[in-house]
C-alpha cells in the first residue's frame, strides 16, 4: 500500500481541497484495510466491501484509498450521519467498524497548540495523533445480503405500474405485483 502522504495527496486531488476529513478518511481506510487483512486494495478489490455512514469529506478519502465505489457495488452509503465506516473482508468475514472520536477535536489542541485556527490545528493534529485518540475500532459481524454483493445484478424486474426496471431485489410486491419503490411508497420528485 502507498504511504499516508501519497494517499492523502491523491485523495485531496479527487476531493478538491485538503481538510481534516481527508486526513480522517485516509487514516480510517488504512486502519480498516490493515485490520481486515487487505494489503493491496487494487489487487484485492473484489475481496472486500466498505459501508460508510456519512456523506462528508472522509467518504471521498475512503473511496480514493480503497478503490471502492457505489458503481462497483463495493461501497455502500448508510445515511446515519456518523463519521464511521465498516470494512468487511468478503473472503474471511472479518469486519471492523471505525468511528472518528468527537473528543479528538478537543484533543487536537495538545498536539498543535501553536496553531491558532482550530480547523488548521485539527488538520495537522489528526496527521500525528495516535490511532486510539482519533478512532474507536470495533470488531463487528456483518452479513452482506446476496443482493448487495458486488457483481452482476441478481435479477431485473419490471414495475407493473410505471414500467421502470428494478434491479437487485429492490422491488416491492403489492397485491402480487412487482412495483418500484417510487410507485409503492412515493417519489422524491414530481413528474411535470
Amino acid at each position: 500500500m502507498e504511504t499516508f502522504e501519497q494517499l492523502l495527496e491523491k485523495s485531496t486531488k479527487i476531493h478538491g481541497h485538503i481538510c481534516a476529513g481527508q486526513v480522517i478518511g485516509v487514516r480510517m481506510s488504512m486502519i480498516g484495510l490493515r485490520e481486515i487483512g487487505i494489503d493491496d486494495p487494487k489487487a484485492q478489490r473484489k475481496d472486500f466491501y466498505v459501508l460508510v455512514e456519512i456523506d462528508r469529506c472522509a467518504t471521498d478519502a475512503i473511496q480514493t484509498v480503497t478503490g471502492c465505489s457505489l458503481g462497483k457495488r463495493s461501497l455502500k452509503w448508510l445515511d446515519y450521519g456518523i463519521m464511521a465506516a465498516t470494512f468487511v473482508n468478503l473472503k474471511t468475514s472479518k469486519a471492523v467498524r471505525i468511528t472518528a472520536l468527537e473528543e479528538s477535536r478537543e484533543t487536537s489542541k495538545k498536539y498543535c497548540p501553536e496553531i491558532g485556527d482550530k480547523y488548521k490545528q485539527q488538520l495537522e493534529a489528526y496527521r500525528i495523533m495516535p490511532e486510539a485518540e482519533l478512532f474507536k475500532v470495533q470488531e463487528v459481524k456483518i452479513t452482506v445480503p446476496e443482493e448487495d454483493m458486488p457483481g452482476r445484478p441478481m435479477r431485473r424486474v419490471q414495475c407493473e405500474r410505471c414500467g421502470d426496471w428494478v434491479q437487485d431485489c429492490r422491488e416491492v410486491m403489492q397485491d402480487g405485483k412487482p412495483l418500484c419503490k417510487p410507485c409503492a411508497f412515493g417519489r422524491y420528485y414530481e413528474i411535470i
